[in-house]
């Protein structure tokens, strides 16, 4: 937890200037910094989960109309937890006001219409399982979980 903590810190201070008091976090990558941002900026704290593989507000969280919310996730990587828990916001009636995360391995593909901001931006090259360079396709599969 101090990891986090200090991740969250330092996720904070690139977030002066946006005015939220909710923080969602879509589940389950987004769930601990997530939380650990709300408490560090004494907002109240909410998360997503997946229903049919569709992320949904459950446990009775709702929004005031136009409470401002910043959606806190740990990766994006396409953007789409992150796109939809935008869409859970404003249909809500509530507005979100920026993405936060702390990594964007998206190479700038992920697209918001709100502001995003990362600690870390990393890019890693990606295959379609048909078209692995021979080095890589030698290398046995491995599905280590998250």
């Amino acid at each position: 937890m101090d990891a986090v903590e200090r991740l969250a810190t330092l996720l904070l201070t690139k977030l002066t200037g946006f005015n939220y008091v909710t923080v969602l976090a879509p589940a389950m990558g987004g769930l601990v910094i997530g939380q650990e941002v709300a408490r560090q900026s004494k907002s109240r704290y909410v998360f997503a989960e997946k229903v049919n593989d569709k992320l949904e507000l459950r446990r009775g969280f709702t929004f005031q109309p136009n409470e401002p919310v910043l959606i806190v996730e740990d990766v994006v990587t396409r953007g789409g937890r992150a796109n939809e828990s935008i869409q859970i916001v404003r249909a809500a009636g509530a507005v979100p006001v920026a993405v936060a995360m702390l990594v964007d391995r998206s190479a700038h593909e992920a697209r918001f219409d709100i502001p995003a901001i990362s600690l870390l931006e990393l890019s890693f090259p990606t295959y379609a399982a048909d078209e692995l360079p021979a080095d890589l396709a030698a290398i046995p599969v491995q599905k280590p979980g998250s």
